[in-house]
């Protein structure tokens, strides 16, 4: 029986040694360096509040609708309800005595960016300015800081979570959408709202002639099912 042995070639080896070194270094690099990455998870957007109370919040975009506000306003105040209205930076500018009028009738002010940006298309430092911007114009008007932050359209990044982090403020979200801007109709608008009521659920309105005329049949028929409609900072500090 014949047996053959094999050279390999010192070169070979030494070449095959420092290959392999380099995939190590470069694997350990990346586990290293992602795990100091700040991930997309952190400080997620908030579209409900986790509670067995039979609570439900109301948001209420504000960048137009001026003629349906008051009349908004008085069915709150006749049902003894407070909700979160979330303020464009420009119209507040430009409506001042509106904005003062929704303040002093108890609702919750968020802040809704300065000039309806497209949250996700903006940089770190473009989205911080425009959440600053509204901040400040808000909180100039009604002498007031906002803490709550609506992105316009809905729309973030990881740009927009991070900016909204470091400025101590809370992306909110929503659980019910009721689309009332497309003009839906009433009926939409109500049997949205009523067939997804649930515990801790955030509803998303604008001041729009259809919202008017539904609020009342949703607000009568969410009471008669025992919740209680409040605002979001309320909903998301008054859990057990």
């Amino acid at each position: 029986m014949a047996f053959y042995v094999c050279k390999i070639p010192r070169n070979f080896i030494k070449l095959s040694l420092i290959f392999l070194l380099m995939v190590t270094w470069v694997f350990l690099k990346t586990e290293f360096t992602n795990e100091n990455l700040p991930t997309f998870g952190e400080g997620q957007p908030i579209y409900q509040a986790e509670t067995t109370k039979k609570a439900m919040a109301f948001t209420c975009n504000v960048a137009w609708g001026n003629e349906y506000i008051p009349q908004m306003l008085e069915i709150f105040e006749k049902n003894g309800i407070k909700i979160t209205f979330f303020i464009e930076g420009r119209w507040a500018e430009k409506n001042p005595d509106l904005l003062k009028l929704i303040h002093s009738k108890g609702h919750e002010i968020g802040n809704h960016g300065y000039s309806h940006a497209h949250h996700s298309k903006l940089s770190f430092v473009e989205n911080v300015n425009e959440i600053k911007k509204a901040e400040e114009v808000i909180e100039k008007i009604i002498g007031e800081k906002t803490t709550l932050f609506a992105p316009p359209y809905g729309e973030f990044g990881e740009q927009t979570v991070k900016a909204a982090n470091s400025l101590n403020y809370k992306l909110i979200m929503w659980t019910i959408d009721t689309i009332d801007w497309k003009k839906p109709g009433v009926k939409y608008i109500v049997d949205k709202v009523i067939k997804n009521a649930g515990n801790g659920k955030i509803v998303l309105m604008h001041p729009t002639e259809d919202t008017i005329k539904a609020l009342p049949i949703i607000i009568q028929n969410l009471h008669q099912k025992g919740y209680k409609i409040t605002t979001v900072g309320e909903l998301l500090t008054d859990n057990p």
